[in-house]
């Protein structure tokens, strides 16, 4: 993620070798397992260097306090979430506009719903960050790969793409973001995501993306 934390969120060094990589990747997930069973208050660099297996001198070594390990494991944790709708965008280059718009959708739920207990909880740790870059960098790189993949679309023009784009990606986040605050039952989700599905299409269809009114097809009701 190219992101400049703020200066007190910086973590001390990155690791540069296999084995400091591990350790780093070891207290991310120390500190999910953390946040999972105690919370977000009662966190502490102390209980993820003792979950994580290393001294707290180590830990040190890469994050001075709290606010910069957390800002660290958002940071990977978007990072990872951009890394595979990119990939999905990128495959869809060329592709009908439905077929971008379900691999757009589908490619974002699943990251988020992937791990939704872990989802949740770095939702929640957020509100003790300072993390406009993180976001910042993250809508980016979204807007990069969703933009290419919209342009390229052989069933679609859009007057203002960048207009329609924010847009788009907006209903989407928000949507997958409001699931997860209302903590909504499985079977709800599953609803709730073929609506959104159908709700890019339509928006898109009235938007003007369109060689021809019409064209851009929607998937069957359930």
């Amino acid at each position: 993620m190219d992101a400049t934390p703020p200066r007190h969120l910086t973590a001390r060094k990155k690791p540069r070798q296999a084995r400091s990589a591990t350790t780093v990747e070891a207290i991310f997930e120390a500190t999910i397992q953390v946040l999972l069973r105690e919370g977000i208050h009662r966190l502490t660099t102390t209980r993820v260097a003792e979950r994580a297996g290393v001294s707290v001198g180590t830990m040190y070594q890469y994050f001075p306090h709290k606010q910069a390990l957390l800002y660290a494991l958002n940071e990977r944790y978007l990072d990872l979430v951009a890394e595979r709708v990119e990939a999905a965008c990128q495959a869809q280059h060329g592709a009908p506009t439905k077929a971008m718009v379900e691999a757009l959708v589908t490619a974002y739920w699943e990251a988020k719903t992937e791990r939704s207990d872990v989802t949740r909880a770095l939702y929640r740790s957020a509100v003790e960050l300072d993390n406009e870059a993180l976001i910042e960098a993250f809508a980016r790189r979204m807007d990069a790969a969703t933009i290419a993949m919209l342009k390229s679309a052989p069933d679609a023009v859009y007057a203002n793409l960048d207009l329609v784009n924010v847009t788009l990606l907006s209903v989407i986040f928000g949507t997958v973001r409001n699931v997860f605050e209302r903590n909504l039952p499985a079977s709800q989700q599953v609803a709730i995501r073929r609506q959104l599905t159908i709700m890019c299409l339509s928006y898109l269809e009235m938007s003007g993306g369109r060689a021809e009114r019409g064209t851009i097809g929607f998937p069957s009701r359930p």
